[in-house]
């Protein structure tokens, strides 16, 4: 299974990258690739979507699926 992975805000800088592809043999959530990939990079809240729709980081994914990955947001 492929899983399409965008950074965006400050989260593309830290990483030094706005897309990762990941492939996994096993059913997985967003909370397991975030895992994955932060490796202790960022720390605090995370904001997830998946197939541009916001969604809890305890979302299954399925193959093919893009996964978008933002620093929490704030403003007025």
């Amino acid at each position: 299974m492929e899983i399409n992975i965008k950074l965006f805000a400050s989260l593309r800088d830290l990483f030094g990258r706005s897309e990762i592809h990941i492939e996994y043999d096993q059913e997985i959530t967003a909370r397991k690739v975030w895992d994955d990939i932060n490796d202790g990079f960022f720390e605090g809240d995370i904001l997830v979507a998946v197939n541009k729709t916001y969604a809890p980081l305890d979302k299954q994914l399925c193959d093919g699926d893009e996964v978008a990955f933002f620093p929490p947001v704030t403003g007025g």
